[in-house]
């Protein structure tokens, strides 16, 4: 079994974890999809799952032409070798509106297809959501995933989407590991006998989000799975929601044109 099948096992059987982030422009679709596949058929499943039973995200690379969008699309799955996606998001707005609203047209097409289960986007602001909800599309959007943790809230868009029924992904929850030591972080850290990975994790889920840790490190990932054991109060929530710097740790089109 290669390193990515070892993770990957280490991941679902010890850590819990039954969802996995791709994107075509991460070139990993057909790892990603191969691996999930062995593993299921392996003896590392000692659960028994099955496909339903895994959640596999992919994004589109850009967005373009309706035609080509769903394409690109089926191509996805195609790679992935999983039979469908179940999450496929348009992976940020830019190209402008009418390029957005066309690869929209084409991941609604896509979930009537049966090729995707749900449908949403990724780094979209304010602007774009209500631009696509103003469309009066046949499929609403059911995700936005963005870059959200304690150095950046979001807010304006994270209660935009709870307004309108859209889940907040929060990709980089852990601050790619750049405030870890920071003294509110370690203090509180202390304070609930955890990790800052444990402790940034909690914050995301208390505040409805679903985080998307990313570790390579099995140890880590199981680690990072590990937070049900302890609630942060709310007095903490608001001295970590205080911490917002609008600290943005790859990119940021929430604002494209």
């Amino acid at each position: 079994m290669d390193n990515n099948a070892s993770v990957l096992t280490s991941s679902v059987s010890k850590g819990g974890y039954r969802a996995f982030d791709s994107a075509q422009m991460y070139e990993n679709e057909k790892e990603v999809g191969s691996t999930i596949s062995k593993f299921l058929s392996s003896k590392g499943n000692s659960s028994g799952l099955k496909r339903e039973d895994i959640h596999y995200t992919s994004k589109l690379a850009s967005n373009s032409s309706y035609d080509a969008a769903r394409k690109s699309i089926k191509q996805s799955v195609a790679q992935c070798g999983l039979g469908y996606i179940d999450l496929f998001l348009l992976h940020s707005p830019y190209g402008g509106k009418a390029t957005r609203l066309a690869s929209w047209k084409a991941v609604e097409d896509a979930i009537d297809d049966g090729e995707v289960k749900i449908g949403g986007v990724s780094n979209y602001g304010v602007k774009h959501l209500q631009e696509l909800l103003d469309s009066k599309p046949r499929i609403a959007p059911a995700v936005n995933q963005i870059e959200v943790h304690p150095f950046n809230t979001r807010t304006e868009i994270t209660e935009f989407c709870h307004k309108h029924d859209i889940v907040v992904e929060a990709y980089a929850p852990l601050i790619r590991a750049m405030r870890m030591k920071h003294p509110v972080i370690a203090s509180l850290s202390d304070k609930y006998s955890c990790t800052p990975a444990q402790l940034l994790v909690r914050w995301s889920l208390q505040h409805g989000y679903v985080p998307l840790p990313k570790s390579v490190t099995k140890s880590r990932i199981v680690e990072n799975g590990e937070v049900s054991g302890f609630d942060i109060d709310a007095a903490d929530m608001k001295q970590m929601d205080g911490l917002d710097e609008c600290l943005v740790t790859d990119w940021d089109p929430t604002d494209a044109d």
